[in-house]
């Protein structure tokens, strides 16, 4: 070093001893909205350090993540470590504080190595759900541009929870999702079956488990929304019903009802996957209310759409002989025509049918569904009578019986049946869009007092739509990326589509409009996401 670096150096410490030696003296400099203009272009990473640098520089970075965040992307690269690279650095590009974690792959990756991936970058504490999909919605990580992507049924042994046992197909994708939720508190419960009692589903433990999480971080027993993740092997049909009884209708619950999946609780003791004492049949992912959140903090609305894709054929029946096959899970029948007494068996019934398609014959997409009024209880409580709509797939007829998907319907139970239908399918997602519109015109109001923002949503779609069951593409995404189209939009095609909640959305409902329909056929749930701050004092 020269002499007159080192006399400038001398002055220079010289000055500065005359200072604080305080962080907001050394950064005197750079004023608020020039530091809060840099650190909100941070990637998440970089922003997290950031807020540790100093409590002046914590609270610019709680200004600027005041509100909830929605990131998500995916790729479609053939190498999972590339793919995990992609996703991440797309949904980790801008400040972000993960609440929760949700991925969904094809079958044509290992769950377990994805989940390993994922968690090596996102950390061991979120909770984090990762399950296999028949395709995923979503935007490219490096192209941007909206993409559905279908690959068809989930492959693999549904009981693989190591992932021990590769997959057989090369349904190569993933979907990253991470969400920031000020104001409410999120964690991953599994519903588990004993390894000692395989046949009986702790059912009355889970529900009480989601009711302990929600009375211990918001003070109440119901969350605002539950995600839902089932096993294929197992039927969904009472765990759904079990929530249904057990949260009040505000509740919404969404998800998939088939595939295979992973969790990660942020309570270490629910986390048994690959334990000897439990299997996992289905895992919830939980939203509830912060008891804790800061004044000042607005509200989170969960929001329920519908586009169905079935429309009736025929008129009402009414079950007479039914007879059970558990081995199959399938249910024989006959049935009477409403106001008939003439008992028809199975080819009776299809050539009925038949006849009303003008010889439609695919029996691949017809269904029944079956009013189904049933006493419905948990525990010690009284029943109480649920009256529901549950759809179970025609497998074929004959001269004795018609062939159905499922068990559960009894003689004297009423049903429709119903056929897979492009043309309603696209009128109700008009109308899902009209609605979406309508909101989208309620955010830009300026006469409103309370302006919701919607700032994110999910798609759970059946995986017989799409480009085959349209004849174009992104025909189910369209109602919200045209309406939102900055907007996070994440969606997976599904092995069954499970929604239920208010639908303020869309006015639609099942001609058995009286019943509660849960889990859908040839439909599209949208969970909207919305915010609402606390109004400005004047």
């Amino acid at each position: 070093m020269d002499e007159a670096s080192s006399s400038s150096l001398t002055i220079k410490n010289k000055n500065d001893m005359k200072r604080p030696q305080t962080t907001a003296g050394l950064l005197s400099p750079i004023n608020d909205d020039l530091l809060h203009n840099i650190l909100s272009r941070l990637p998440a990473l970089s922003f997290a350090s950031a807020a540790c640098v100093s409590k002046s520089w914590n609270q610019i970075c709680s200004r600027i993540l005041s509100r909830p965040k929605l990131a998500s992307a995916l790729s479609l690269h053939p190498s999972p470590k590339a793919a995990v690279k992609e996703v991440i650095e797309k949904v980790l590009a801008e400040p972000i504080r993960p609440h929760f974690v949700v991925a969904n792959i094809g079958s044509g990756f290992r769950l377990y190595e994805i989940f390993k991936l994922i968690s090596k970058k996102l950390g061991s504490s979120v909770p984090f759900i990762i399950s296999t999909s028949s395709g995923i919605i979503g935007r490219d990580a490096l192209t941007h541009e909206f993409k559905e992507v279908k690959w068809g049924d989930v492959c693999g042994d549904g009981s693989d929870e190591d992932c021990s046992i590769p997959a057989k197909d090369v349904n190569y994708g993933i979907l990253l999702t991470v969400g920031f939720v000020p104001g409410l508190k999120v964690d991953a419960i599994p519903l588990l079956r004993s390894t000692k009692e395989p046949r009986e589903v702790l059912l009355d433990k889970f529900i009480m488990d989601i009711k302990d999480y929600t009375a211990s971080v918001s003070g109440c027993t119901f969350p605002v929304g539950i995600m839902m993740f089932g096993d294929g092997l197992i039927n969904m049909k009472p765990i759904i019903d079990a929530l249904d009884y057990s949260m009040p209708v505000e509740t919404v619950i969404v998800g998939d009802e088939r595939g295979r999946f992973l969790y990660r609780s942020g309570n270490e003791s629910r986390n048994v996957c690959g334990s000897a004492k439990y299997f996992s049949d289905a895992v919830a992912l939980i939203f509830a209310r912060d008891k804790d959140k800061p004044s000042g903090m607005g509200d989170i609305q969960f929001q329920i759409a519908l586009s169905k894709g079935v429309s009736t054929v025929g008129p009402r029946h009414k079950a007479v002989s039914v007879k059970e096959n558990h081995c199959e899970h399938s249910t024989w029948l006959t049935a009477r025509r409403e106001g008939h007494p003439e008992i028809l068996d199975g080819q009776q019934l299809l050539n009925d049918i038949n006849d009303e398609l003008e010889d439609y014959a695919d029996s691949s997409d017809l269904y029944i569904g079956v009013i189904k009024r049933r006493n419905i209880s948990m525990g010690s409580e009284k029943p109480r009578m649920i009256t529901s709509l549950e759809f179970h797939g025609v497998v074929g007829g004959d001269d004795e019986y018609l062939y159905v998907s499922g068990v559960g319907i009894k003689t004297a139970d009423y049903f429709h049946f119903y056929r897979s239908d492009p043309e309603s399918a696209l009128s109700s997602c008009n109308n899902v869009s009209l609605s979406l519109k309508k909101l989208k015109s309620d955010e830009d109001s300026k006469h409103r007092r309370h302006i919701s923002e919607v700032f994110g949503g999910f798609m759970f779609a059946c995986c017989g739509r799409g480009e085959s069951f349209f004849g174009r593409v992104n025909v189910d995404g369209s109602p919200f990326v045209e309406n939102f189209p900055g907007v996070p939009l994440a969606g997976i095609f599904c092995g069954g589509e499970i929604g239920r909640g208010p639908s303020r959305l869309t006015g639609e409902a099942h001609k058995d409009s009286d019943a509660r329909c849960n889990m859908h056929v040839y439909s599209t749930i949208y969970l909207v996401l919305s915010y609402t701050p606390v109004p400005l004092e004047h």
